[in-house]
This record gives C-alpha cells, sequence and structure tokens, in this order.
C-alpha cells in the first residue's frame, strides 16, 4: 500500500467524522429552537402527545381541512374546532406511570 492510498483512506476517514458531526450540531440546534423535534430525553408518550397536538392545531389553523372535518362528521366549523381545542388538552389520554427506581 502507497503512502497515498494511506492518506486517502485518512481523509476519508476524517470526512465521515466531520460529516456526523455536522449533523449532530444540526440536529441539537434544531431540537434547542422548535420544541415538537424532541431532545434524547423525550419519552414516547411525550413524543406523541406533541405529534398529535400540532396535527389538531395545524386542523383550527388551516380552514379548509377544519371545513373537511366539519362536512365529514356532519357538525358546524365552530363545534368542530372546539371538539379539536379540547382534545389539545389530552390527546393521548393521561400520562401512563412512572417507574421510580
Amino acid at each position: 500500500m502507497s503512502v497515498a492510498e494511506i492518506w486517502e483512506q485518512f481523509a476519508l476517514v476524517l470526512v465521515k467524522a466531520s460529516d456526523r458531526f455536522n449533523i449532530n450540531s444540526q440536529l441539537e440546534h434544531l431540537q434547542a429552537k422548535y420544541v415538537g423535534t424532541g431532545h434524547a430525553d423525550l419519552s414516547r408518550f411525550e413524543w406523541t402527545v406533541n405529534i398529535q397536538r400540532d396535527s389538531y392545531a395545524s386542523y383550527i389553523g388551516h380552514y379548509p381541512m377544519l371545513s373537511y372535518f366539519a362536512i365529514a362528521e356532519n357538525e358546524s366549523i365552530g363545534r368542530e374546532r372546539y371538539n379539536f381545542m379540547q382534545k389539545m388538552l389530552l390527546p393521548c389520554g393521561l400520562p401512563p406511570e412512572r417507574e421510580d427506581e
């Protein structure tokens, strides 16, 4: 193996390591900036609650989508908006019991 080949492999390893660092730093930046992207200590339940609340907020905020749900459920738009806001309080039910060690 020549010296050039060794340097080429070394350069590839450095590029992969820097890419990994860059991706992780970008992910940390997104997680710090936006609540819904989660973090390492986020439980599955909390992540699901975030997704459900984001969905309900989107349904309320987009009038055509709200109208679609109102027609599909044969309710008024105001009633459907109220129902979605009520569902945002506990979208996935009560949180599970935590096991203290």
